[in-house]
């Protein structure tokens, strides 16, 4: 009866109470449960959205517009030629380097600005100012400081990431509740134990939401930051197949950039649940 209880709460969004959760195993069965239906409703919504793609183009005059089985054959064709791989790893290399970059500078920047004044107030009118300008809008000066090389590609894409990471890391620390640094003073603890076993911790759920930010601009910027004269890399695949009508292969780099993004954002998710296990959610 208490287990039928439980699993009720739970259904509802509420947790279940100490007398009514029973043993460890029961909650573990209705997370598993649980984790279950959410993969189903993953897929339904993919079949449904895929199913919704393929009636528009069977059912439209526009021939431009590919139906699956066509962006299916180009997507074996690129396996089978080597291209798309080619153009996939050059992507995700560039990615995977700005993004790194990107956060490695963000979060010690974000702790400064939140722990002390005259760092907030050197850092944060320059973030406020570039966070408003389209990384796209940087590309011509870009192109005047660093070239048209391999570098300039990774840093548009690196100030994207910071400039996502840094806001997170920064309101992270400045929301700390400060009950727990007092409680801390009290105890003897000097201002480096502070910040590492309080704001730290604490912090870590708004800088994993800012990695997460962080790398879903990263993949937003990088069909801008391969328009510097990029030979390889998915955004440079999609615009060749955009003047050559090829709208197939542009779904196909959409696809692409969708998947690899969805896969390393679930790599943060489960990172983050590791790091912040003491944090009670819902």
């Amino acid at each position: 009866m208490a287990n039928k209880h439980a699993e009720s709460l739970l259904e509802a969004g509420r947790p279940p109470s100490s007398d009514t959760a029973g043993d460890g195993s029961t909650v573990a069965r209705m997370r598993r449960r649980q984790g279950v239906s959410l993969a189903w409703l993953y897929l339904a919504t993919f079949v449904l959205g895929i199913g919704l793609w393929w009636l528009y183009a069977a059912l439209g005059d526009n021939e431009l517009a590919p139906a699956p089985p066509e962006v299916i054959e180009s997507f074996r064709e690129g396996l089978r030629d080597g291209w798309l791989l080619e153009h996939t790893a050059a992507s995700l290399q560039r990615v995977v380097a700005g993004f790194l970059l990107g956060v490695a500078l963000a979060i010690p920047a974000g702790f400064l600005m939140g722990w002390y004044r005259w760092a907030r107030g050197m850092v944060e009118p320059w973030v406020q100012f570039f966070r408003t300008v389209p990384p796209l809008a940087l590309i011509p000066l870009v192109i005047v400081f660093l070239g048209i090389g391999e570098t300039a590609k990774i840093f548009v894409i690196f100030l994207a990431a910071f400039l996502s990471c840094v806001i997170a890391t920064f309101q992270g620390v400045r929301n700390v509740d400060v009950t727990f640094v007092n409680a801390a003073r009290v105890l003897g603890a000097n201002d480096a134990t502070i910040f590492a076993r309080v704001i730290v911790p604490a912090s870590m759920p708004y800088i994993f939401v800012g990695m997460r930010v962080a790398l879903g601009s990263s993949w937003a910027t990088l069909v801008a930051s391969e328009l510097l004269a990029a030979p390889t890399g998915l955004g440079r695949m999609m615009q060749s197949a955009q003047q050559f009508l090829q709208t197939e292969r542009i779904v196909v780099g959409i696809i692409m950039i969708g998947a690899l993004g969805f896969a390393m954002d679930r790599l943060l998710l489960v990172l983050e649940r590791r790091l912040t296990s003491w944090q009670e959610v819902r």
